[in-house]
């Protein structure tokens, strides 16, 4: 199945249909990134749509937040924690830190910010506590 990007004048603000949470949604410049990034992962890397997940909440520290996206491997351990940002929004070592703070309880192999203009991949090993950047994801 392809999944495409669909798009609707909302209420008040534009829509875009978001095939994991199954639901239309405010299309924030934010959140389109993150729309074109989960098709990028369904169409393109060939994840199921039920090996994804989008806005769930985390406790990290003792508080709770909300991460953007995470893929989960076929034993349904995460996999990919991704971190979306509006194009605008420079990806700095402060947006890296977000995401691996979301990570440090999901312990995701993989890490990633993107702007929808710029994506920055990490491995992690968590055993040697070694981060290197993937250039070919």
């Amino acid at each position: 199945m392809t999944y495409t990007l669909k798009q609707r004048d909302g209420a008040d603000k534009p829509e875009i249909f978001d095939p994991v949470r199954k639901k239309w949604v405010t299309m924030t410049p934010e959140e389109k990134v993150r729309q074109i990034f989960i098709l990028y992962l369904l169409n393109i890397k060939g994840f199921p749509l039920s090996h994804l997940s989008v806005e769930h909440a985390v406790t990290v520290n003792g508080m709770t937040q909300r991460y953007d996206l995470v893929a989960f491997d076929n034993n349904l351990k995460p996999y990919l924690v991704v971190e979306c940002k509006a194009p605008q929004v420079k990806l700095t070592q402060s947006v890296v830190e977000q995401a691996g703070r979301y990570n440090s309880t999901l312990r995701a192999p993989l890490l990633c910010i993107t702007n929808g203009l710029e994506h920055k991949v990490f491995h992690i090993d968590f055993i040697n506590g070694v981060i290197t950047s993937v250039t070919n994801f």
